[in-house]
């Protein structure tokens, strides 16, 4: 199991704006060259969202399954990498005085990862981690001002009530 936490000098409700589009995973999730909103109710529970990896000329592209959605406070991802392989990757964001508290938690449920799950795989996915909460960071760090008070941690998407970080 690979955690890893990032302070974000912004309050939660900037940290969800960006969460909740998933447009944006491309510029925080390292690995993805491209994603999108799969049915229009992302982050919903059950929602989805498409992304593409690209390795020289090969293009892969998968989704990724809202499993847990908690407005303000978790979302629990399921990524699928094929038709038996998936990755758990949980996300808490929490208030941490005017700021906000970010921890990343991620292992294989299935398929080839799971079966090789060994703490050499874990120190990968830290590495990745921290790249990609830096990432997530610059991202909402450097985004524009969203009130605390807004209707952000609910679960209106993007356009419906809640603040949008255009990429």
């Amino acid at each position: 199991m690979a955690v890893r936490h990032q302070l974000i000098r912004k309050p939660p409700a900037e940290v969800w704006s960006v969460l909740r589009d998933g447009d944006l995973y491309t510029r925080w999730v390292i690995g993805t060259d491209d994603s999108w909103n799969r049915d229009g109710r992302w982050p919903a529970e059950g929602s989805e969202i498409g992304y593409a990896v690209r390795l020289g000329p090969f293009e892969y592209q998968g989704r990724t399954v809202s499993r847990v959605f908690e407005p303000g406070q978790r979302l629990e991802l399921e990524a699928m990498n094929g038709t038996s392989s998936s990755v758990r990757i949980a996300i808490t964001v929490q208030r941490w005085g005017e700021d906000t508290l970010v921890v990343v938690d991620e292992h294989p449920l299935s398929g080839l990862m799971a079966r090789w799950h060994n703490t050499f795989l874990d120190a990968a996915i830290q590495l990745r981690h921290r790249a990609m909460l830096s990432r997530l960071a610059r991202l909402v760090e450097s985004g524009p001002e969203v009130d605390a008070d807004s209707d952000a941690d609910t679960e209106a998407g993007p356009g419906q009530g809640g603040p949008r970080v255009d990429a």
